[in-house]
């Protein structure tokens, strides 16, 4: 009965990745082109919404993480943040699918909402994150959970990036906003309701200034997250350039885009297994590596392909190696943290988390940016068909920019000083 409740707990804390990834990748991937190529919003201006938008989830990352660390309550440190932010979020991510005025009093409304959105997700997700290494301490617990989450989390990938041409060009983008909302509002609550903090773990008594200083002389944090803001950046840049990529590049139908999109989410589904496997075989940092390479080599085909079929084979490729990184990303920082425990005797899970999410958002930025820049330095016109230059810089978004990114990635995850094997390892929570 014992090992059924705790797969209970498992099944449950990892389905609150669902809500999170539809409504993250639902904003990540169609955001942009709701805006720029639906609405008809400069491309500029809503780059530097994107970089604002960044910058304040950037800052609130690391605010949220280090306050969520010092709270007490009788729910926990996380809880709290979780349930009274939880019904907020759903609405503001509606909200922002329902565009009010035209011009520039659009982009303002975009601006606004989008900044609304922004501050509730960072307050409910970040703390999400931040119970998984409390949660879960060995390396079997947290590569079993990780990969029920990822899978999980992969379900709500296929929801919110693939499913939404169906229903924006069947129902409209409001209608869609609503049910996304509904269905992230009902896996997260079944995730808050199912989730139990320690009462024991020590709390952070450090001011936020002496308690960043601590966060960057940890070199395997430095390392770790260098890693992933590139990473984070390839993830942001593959769902947001591959509507242009079936509509400018294939010439195909919204329809391509749920094609695309869902080939590399479904080849990703079982692999999520196969890497919480081999994570317990060889180590966090050797697996990263390898994750890394094969995730690197499937952009490659992008430079070329120019059918719907031989494009949705290669964005099945995608899918081996982002698994791998899917499970593992949360896995390396917890490995962070427990190292950060030995040395410092406090659990810092939000701070770890908040830096974490404050240096990786601007991979989300920077996506913004580079897309920004592209289509505008390329001729990217409007609902036209594309010139030679445009349609290579729409191919390079998918190919070669997200290569270079991750060799640099490559580079920081093989200068990753933790040398973790399979074996089990416990933190000091369990002593």
């Amino acid at each position: 009965m014992l090992g059924g409740r705790l797969r209970s707990t498992k099944l449950a804390y990892s389905s609150g990745n669902l809500s999170v990834n539809l409504i993250a990748q639902a904003f990540a991937t169609y955001i942009v082109f709701y805006y720029v190529d639906v609405l008809g919003v400069k491309p500029g201006l809503i780059s530097a919404a994107m970089v604002v938008h960044g910058i304040v989830n950037a800052v609130l990352n690391p605010l949220f993480g280090h306050l969520s660390d010092r709270t007490t309550s009788r729910w926990g440190r996380r809880i709290p943040y979780m349930l009274f932010g939880m019904v907020p979020l759903a609405a503001a991510f509606t909200a922002i699918w329902f565009p009010i005025g035209e011009g520039m009093t659009l982009f303002w409304y975009f601006v606004f909402i989008v900044l609304v959105y922004d501050i509730l997700f960072v307050m409910v997700v970040l703390n999400y994150s931040a119970l998984f290494p409390e949660m879960f301490t060995t390396m079997k617990e947290r590569a079993s959970v990780s990969a029920s989450r990822q899978m999980l989390g992969i379900v709500g990938m296929i929801i919110g990036v693939a499913l939404p041409p169906l229903l924006y060009s069947g129902m409209g983008w409001g209608p869609m906003g609503v049910i996304f909302a509904g269905v992230a509002l009902l896996f997260l609550l079944i995730m808050v309701t199912s989730s139990k903090e320690k009462t024991t773990v020590e709390r952070e008594k450090l001011g936020l200034k002496q308690s960043l200083k601590y966060t960057f002389t940890n070199k395997a944090f430095v390392m770790f997250v260098i890693g992933s803001f590139f990473v984070q950046f390839t993830f942001a840049m593959i769902p947001a350039i591959i509507p242009f990529f079936t509509k400018y590049v294939l010439r195909a139908s919204d329809d391509s885009n749920t094609i695309l999109l869902g080939a590399i989410f479904v080849a990703a589904i079982p692999c999520v297994f196969l890497w919480s496997k081999l994570v317990t075989r060889w180590g966090l940092r050797k697996t990263s590596l390898v994750a890394v390479a094969c995730y690197s080599a499937s952009m490659l085909p992008f430079a070329f392909v120019s059918s719907v079929l031989a494009a949705a084979i290669a964005a099945a490729a995608i899918g081996i190696g982002l698994a791998g990184l899917l499970v593992l990303l949360d896995m390396l920082l917890s490995e962070v943290i427990d190292e950060d425990e030995r040395r410092t005797k406090v659990r810092r899970e939000g701070m770890y988390f908040g830096m974490n999410g404050f240096i990786v958002r601007w991979g989300v930025s920077l996506q913004a940016v580079v897309l920004g820049i592209v289509l505008e330095t390329t001729g990217y016109v409007k609902d036209a068909v594309q010139t030679d230059s445009a349609v290579w810089g729409i191919r390079s978004m998918l190919s070669f920019i997200p290569l270079g990114a991750l060799l640099l990635a490559f580079v920081f995850f093989y200068l990753y000083p933790i040398r973790s094997t399979g074996t089990e390892q416990k933190s000091s929570l369990d002593v």
